[in-house]
C-alpha cells in the first residue's frame, strides 16, 4: 500500500511541474515592449505636481474576442473614472497609457466586452 500511495504522489507531483499555469495579468509600468512585456514594472510611482503617466499593461492566455475592453478606476476606494481600450479580437495583450494628477491607491478593473472581470489590479501614486 505504500508503494502505491508513493507512486500516486510522484506522479501528481510530475503533473503538477509539468503543467504550465496561466492567468489574467495586470501590469503597471513604464513602457511596454514590442512583444507585451512590461518595461520597469512596479506597483508604486512617483510623479511631478503636474502629473505623470504609466501604462497599464493586461496580458491574457487566450484571445480577447472583444473589439473594446473597459478599466473601472477607483481612487483611495472611491470611483474616479471609466477608461475605454480599441482591441482587435485575436489580442492576447493590450496597454493604456495612463496620466495621473493626484497622489493616491488606485485600483484598475478591467472588462471585456461581455461585462466579464479579466483581471485587477492597484498602483500607489505619489508626489515626488
Amino acid at each position: 500500500m505504500k508503494k502505491f500511495n508513493l507512486f500516486l504522489l510522484f506522479f501528481a507531483l510530475l503533473l503538477f511541474t509539468g503543467s504550465e499555469v496561466k492567468s489574467q495579468t495586470m501590469y503597471f509600468c513604464e513602457g511596454v515592449d514590442s512583444y507585451g512585456y512590461p518595461i520597469t514594472e512596479s506597483n508604486v510611482f512617483n510623479i511631478s505636481r503636474d502629473g505623470g503617466y504609466l501604462y497599464v499593461l493586461v496580458r491574457l492566455p487566450y484571445e480577447i474576442a472583444c473589439r473594446s475592453v473597459r478599466f473601472e478606476v477607483y481612487r483611495d476606494g472611491a470611483y474616479d473614472n471609466t477608461i475605454y481600450v480599441d482591441t482587435e479580437k485575436n489580442w492576447t495583450w493590450f496597454w493604456k497609457q495612463v496620466t495621473f494628477y493626484s497622489p493616491g491607491r488606485y485600483t484598475f478593473y478591467c472588462y471585456d466586452c461581455f461585462d466579464y472581470q479579466l483581471t485587477s489590479g492597484s498602483v500607489r501614486i505619489q508626489y515626488y
